[in-house]
């Protein structure tokens, strides 16, 4: 084979692993390109380190929410759920000083993976639209902390708590990092799995699923289960990061969504890779750092993420091949010009 002929076919491999998410990966390596020239200290490890640790509960969230968007669902709790950790852990450690962290940890995770266990046993046997229930579960869960706290969370979270959303691990790699790596890992694993190819094909037609012998609804409710363990992980970072606040997953859920979106993942599922979600959330989290450098308000940050939504959905829906087949038919024997 000759350089001419192999170096199409490895264009047409890498074009074939990188999928719908192309557009995605080149955006992240524009915007992180263009912060090396914006802030020339951007990429000392320290700080380019920190960058990733501020990025890696909206990259855990964006894998969560994949998984979810990817069977034809949404889940619009997860912000209240990080909220609903953060407060939850201060008020245990307010009750329980000694209480082991791990413990604690464990305790989110599993209050986490119960809330998805509702939203999906709502969704599937219930038939209540995914959009509405996740939405019911975001204002109970909000009104709960309020309710609970007063709006003025009491309590705050001990170090060895807050290590894994701020400390290190061999004295330089932070935690949320390794945290991120292995969420990550854990996506791609199970989307390569029978498990993935199941959710992609509930997603893209449940009634065909099912008539291939598919359980749809069980596809779905694990998605749902494992986006709630998703978002009481991001709880964990976010508390150890950022501290008690009864706002502390405001707008997370919106986040997510642009994330997965920006990642080329369609909405109705059926298409789409978790890595070019994370990979989404990844260049949002770019994107309102270079905003902020730039003196750009945060104020803005919302109308930003509106704009990125409507414009890949609307990119997304576009039936690209309708001028080619205009074209193909114009030029085609007996064919009359549009």
């Amino acid at each position: 084979m000759t350089t001419a002929t192999a170096t199409p076919a490895l264009h047409k491999r890498v074009a074939r692993s990188l999928g719908t998410g192309a557009p995605v990966f080149a955006l992240l390596a524009v915007l992180l390109a263009v912060l090396a020239v914006t802030d020339i200290g951007f990429y000392e490890p320290d700080r380019f380190l920190a960058f990733v640790k501020r990025a890696a509960p909206l990259v855990i969230l964006a894998a969560g929410q994949y998984l979810v968007i990817v069977c034809g669902e949404f889940d619009l709790s997860v912000g209240a759920i990080v909220t609903a950790g953060v407060v939850a852990a201060a008020e245990v450690y307010g009750s329980f000083p000694d209480a082991p962290w791990l413990l604690v940890a464990a305790g989110l995770l599993l209050a986490g993976a119960l809330a998805g266990l509702v939203n999906g046993l709502i969704t599937t046997k219930l038939r209540v639209p995914s959009f509405i229930t996740t939405l019911g579960m975001m204002l109970i869960l909000e009104g709960a902390v309020f309710y609970w706290t007063g709006g003025s969370p009491h309590g705050q979270l001990p170090q060895d708590f807050r290590q894994l959303g701020r400390g290190t691990a061999l004295g330089w790699l932070p935690w949320a990092v390794l945290a991120c790596l292995a969420a990550g890992a854990v996506a791609v694993l199970l989307m390569r799995s029978d498990f993935g190819r199941t959710l992609i094909a509930t997603g893209d037609s449940d009634r065909a699923a099912a008539l291939a012998g598919v359980r749809v609804h069980r596809a779905r409710i694990i998605a749902f289960v494992l986006s709630g363990a998703a978002a009481a992980l991001a709880a964990v970072l976010v508390g150890g990061f950022s501290g008690v606040s009864a706002q502390a997953g405001r707008g997370y859920e919106f986040e997510a969504i642009t994330a997965v979106v920006l990642g080329g993942v369609v909405l109705g599922g059926g298409r789409g890779g978790v890595v070019a979600a994370m990979a989404g959330a990844f260049s949002l989290q770019a994107l309102f750092t270079l905003l902020n450098l730039r003196g750009v308000s945060g104020a803005l940050e919302s109308t930003v993420q509106g704009v990125i939504v409507i414009a890949a959905v609307g990119i997304g829906a576009a039936d690209w091949s309708r001028p080619r087949r205009r074209r193909t038919h114009s030029s085609s024997p007996g064919g009359t010009p549009s």
